[in-house]
């Protein structure tokens, strides 16, 4: 090294600014579907007797353990009992029951693990909400995350800590 040359210093790593990927609050767990339409006479009508006798014989232990998005694709009216049976049927096997299909449970999760971080660590700090990444992050999150941080931190900014967009900059009380 030259002595007249100056060290090199990270100013990202001393900016105190703090990162917060939403990719780590993503479900990485599997949901299973469970389509009302495959239990309707020719897709489109509940025959209630014919569905009370499938909601008995089913083999529910099949969702043991596991995420289950509840929902019909086709356009029939789907009573709203039915729902109710199945999530009934489901309670206590299933890890969790919810009405919508696996991508719309998957951003809910999301969501809720958002609600679920302790954010009185970023009380007057700067946060960098990360941009890019490897999966895609619903703009849900961005919002809910900004919503709940708004009201504490110094800074909002979105992107990388070497490249950032801001987003919102407490106003200096004077």
């Amino acid at each position: 090294m030259n002595l007249n040359e100056e060290p090199i210093v990270n100013k990202v790593a001393q900016s105190g600014l703090i990162t917060i990927d939403l990719e780590e609050f993503l479900f990485r767990g599997d949901v299973v579907e469970f389509d009302m339409k495959e239990h309707l006479f020719h897709g489109l009508i509940l025959k209630e007797k014919d569905f009370r006798a499938f909601i008995k014989d089913h083999d529910w232990e099949q969702y043991s353990g596991k995420v289950v998005a509840v929902f019909c694709s086709t356009d029939a009216i789907v009573p709203t009992w039915a729902y109710m049976l199945v999530a009934n049927k489901l309670s206590g096997i299933a890890a969790s029951v919810h009405f919508n299909q696996a991508a719309d449970v998957k951003r809910t999760l999301l969501i809720q693990n958002v609600d679920a971080l302790d954010i009185t660590e970023f009380a007057d700090q700067r946060v960098v909400i990360k941009g890019c990444g490897d999966d895609e992050v619903s703009p849900a999150a961005y919002v809910r995350i900004t919503e709940r941080l708004t009201p504490i931190v110094k800074n909002i900014m979105y992107g990388e800590p070497c490249s950032t967009v801001p987003i919102y900059k407490k106003k200096v009380q004077r």
